[in-house]
């Protein structure tokens, strides 16, 4: 590969955040400034093979792979996705950094302590960039409330509450898949809480120590699906259950070094389609940051309010083109445009396309999560599941 030669992209899995990967490389040499490489779509990969073609043809990538071994030796992949069910990640991240491509993989980094050990391992001795897609600290108002704190405008940080509420698994028809197997701790915590987890310690440092923990499977059985299931999708089922062995909901209280915090993660939270949301408090004031509404934050400080009845509560600040996210990532940059999710997938894309080229950090977008930070969120996951184990009790968190 050389300096001006293109970067092949590849994606393993076109499910649903599969697709959302095969989007964002096509549009990350579109935001922030004209990037120094061509890059190449090549291919996509998944064992469902209408699938791929599907999301290969939308998305304009070259070819289609029904094994995703045939990318190890394919001269004109650079870079891939991975982002399939979590226990498949190790034996794919390991192959890919063996036979030196660049490796951004899918949230949380794995199933068990011990394939994530081995992944950090195989990322720390390999020649080529690995990272973790944790998109939520691509969003332009958590990364203000980060910016908040890390300037001192809300003084010292003395309690922290989030919570991210789903609505995927509402509905007791939803199907088997793999989402519903698993250990406790496996369920609603580790799939959408891994990003709450993230995000607290993105806000607060890491915790210290967990307690008053607890699990509950609201919906005990799920049908068999007759066919293949893709995401959060549903599909014709049949009479045959199987029962759920992980957690349709976790909550948990906190300690930082400074601080208290207390959250709660659920996939049966009926009316909250994709609801993450962090409210953090200091001793000059406070913010919210909301999901629902990217771009904006809720702000009280001191300061502005001084007590007084008519000033005392939150405004809303709409971010605007001072925001790096919006001003250098959108063609419209004005505060007030329409910013989601999918937008995260293209930033993290680019700030990881920026870190292969070779970018220095300090003229590049904030590096894309160490797969040393996804074990972390596994160590707090454990400690999560012990707690809720002993009736609650605290639990120490390894640093």
């Amino acid at each position: 590969m050389t300096e001006n030669s293109s970067l092949g992209v590849a994606v393993i899995g076109a499910g649903m955040a599969g697709a959302a990967h095969a989007a964002a490389w096509r549009a990350a040499t579109a935001v922030r400034c004209p990037f120094p490489r061509p890059v190449r779509l090549v291919a996509i990969a998944d064992l469902a093979e209408p699938l791929a073609r599907h999301v290969a043809g939308r998305f304009g990538y070259e070819r289609v792979e029904t094994d995703w071994r045939a990318l190890l030796d394919a001269e004109d992949v650079d870079v891939v996705s991975v982002v399939v069910a979590n226990r498949l990640h190790r034996e794919i991240v390991e192959a890919l950094l063996a036979a030196g491509k660049h490796v951004l993989c899918e949230k949380p980094l794995a199933d068990t302590r011990e394939d994530a050990e081995a992944m950090v391992a195989a990322a720390e001795s390999a020649d080529s960039v690995a990272r973790l897609g944790y998109t939520y600290r691509r969003a332009p108002g958590l990364a203000a409330l980060r910016e908040l704190v890390t300037s001192g405008a809300l003084g010292e940080v003395v309690h922290l509450h989030g919570r991210y509420l789903a609505d995927y698994a509402c509905d007791p028809q939803a199907p088997m898949a793999w989402r519903f197997r698993g250990e406790p701790g496996s369920g609603a915590l580790a799939d959408v809480g891994s990003h709450l987890l993230d995000s607290a310690e993105f806000l607060a440092g890491p915790m210290r120590a967990v307690s008053g923990a607890r699990f509950r499977t609201v919906v005990a059985d799920r049908p068999l699906p007759l066919t293949s299931t893709v995401g959060h999708g549903k599909v014709a089922v049949g009479d045959e259950t199987e029962p759920v062995t992980n957690d349709d909901w976790a909550g948990f209280t906190a300690e930082f070094d400074g601080a208290a915090g207390t959250f709660e993660t659920s996939r049966v939270a009926a009316g909250h389609p994709n609801g993450l949301r962090l409210e953090i408090t200091g001793r000059a004031g406070a913010a919210v940051w909301d999901q629902e509404n990217p771009a904006e934050i809720q702000l009280h400080t001191h300061e502005i309010g001084g007590g007084s009845p008519t000033s005392n509560g939150f405004r809303t600040v709409k971010l605007g083109p001072e925001h790096p996210y919006i001003g250098e990532g959108y063609a419209m940059a004005a505060p007030g445009i329409g910013v989601g999710q999918n937008d995260g997938f293209i930033f993290q894309a680019r700030a990881f396309l920026e870190e292969v080229v070779g970018l220095d950090e300090e003229q590049s977008w904030p590096r894309c999560a160490s797969f040393a930070e996804g074990l972390r969120t596994l160590d707090l996951i454990a400690a999560i599941t012990a707690s809720a184990t002993a009736e609650g009790r605290e639990v120490a968190v390894a640093r």
